[in-house]
């Protein structure tokens, strides 16, 4: 099977589950698990923040990341398809009352030009805009990154306006290859930032929010609160840290083969596909005669699995278990059933 659904569904190489094995572990509630604190000193420093604490998903990172920039009764700025609005049930009112504001942006992209309309008044009927959520590199947007500039206009008006910055990276580092970005810039922008290990990088769990000593602190308090004491965590930090240092250098060529995979589907008269939009390692497209559902039977009869992300578009994620030899099947394929 070629299973292009997601980047999530990677599991651990061989070399990741030695890392796993050896991993030196202690009582993390403690504070004794070398191999998590060493994680998260590492992180951070990459990221140029202060500290780090390792959560076992991005929702909960992204949540962390809300709670300590907000108190209850203020309102979150954020792109209609970002990830925190669509796909974490809600738990943003739920964990910290507080609401989201969705805005259009461009392929999930914001700019102060889409954000300024949206900023509240502060009359006191009103919600209060306290934080800017932005999503770096966008899924419903196909993958698109942002630029420095547009990330630096962003920061500029969050300080006009004394906002924070909440930047969820699920894809961050997917980001910074394609864009040529430095990690460390990312710090610069956002007053608290959620990285993920599991996707892109094939750590098989895990996710990180990076921020100030302070914020980490009481993050660290939250992520007890809602369950997330653990213990032994150092078998999951070693998976991370084996990604960073062995997995995050094949990024380009995820992006590559995307890029390769786009380019057929653009021949394909079947389908329709915005080639601006393909940046990483997400490609989005439509299908024009028949509705996406159809579409990916007809791939799962080939052995080669999407994921439906609306009516007529489709979602192809490359990622490290995908070599050459499956997007030449994959483009064959393609050809085959669209041209």
């Amino acid at each position: 099977m070629i299973d292009l659904r997601s980047d999530t569904i990677t599991k651990p190489t061989p070399a990741m589950r030695k890392a796993i094995a050896a991993a030196e572990v202690g009582d993390d509630v403690f504070g004794d698990d070398p191999t998590v604190n060493a994680l998260q000193y590492k992180v951070a420093t990459m990221f140029g923040m202060e500290a780090g604490l390792f959560v076992p998903s991005g929702t909960m990172s992204n949540q962390l990341g809300l709670h300590v920039l907000t108190n209850p009764g203020d309102e979150v700025i954020i792109d209609e398809t970002g990830h925190i609005f669509n796909y974490e049930s809600t738990s943003a009112a739920w964990l910290s009352s507080i609401q989201m504001w969705p805005v259009k942006g461009k392929y999930g992209i914001l700019t102060p030009e889409i954000i300024q309309p949206a900023i509240r008044p502060f009359h006191e009927w009103d919600p209060q805009t306290r934080v800017i959520a932005l999503e770096n590199t966008t899924n419903k947007g196909g993958g698109v990154f942002y630029t420095k500039e547009q990330l630096l206009a962003v920061r500029h008006l969050a300080d006009q306006h004394g906002f924070f910055i909440h930047l969820d990276g699920a894809r961050i580092w997917n980001a910074s290859v394609a864009s040529g970005i430095p990690l460390s810039f990312f710090g610069q922008i956002g007053d608290t930032i959620s990285v993920c290990f599991s996707k892109g990088l094939g750590a098989p769990v895990g996710s990180m929010l990076l921020s100030d000593k302070e914020r980490i602190k009481k993050a660290h308090r939250f992520r007890k609160m809602l369950g997330g004491g653990m213990r032994q965590i150092g078998i999951l930090a070693a998976a991370a840290d084996y990604a960073i240092e062995h997995h995050f250098g094949l990024l380009a060529d995820d992006h590559r083969r995307a890029h390769d995979f786009a380019s057929i589907v653009a021949e394909c008269s079947k389908l329709q596909i915005d080639l601006d939009r393909v940046q990483t390692n997400i490609v989005l497209f439509d299908v024009l005669e028949e509705d996406a559902d159809s579409a990916i039977e007809k791939l799962m009869e080939r052995d080669i699995h999407m994921t439906t992300f609306g009516p007529q578009t489709i979602r192809a994620t490359f990622h490290l278990e995908i070599g050459d030899k499956d997007l030449d099947i994959v483009n064959k394929t393609m050809r085959e059933l669209f041209e």
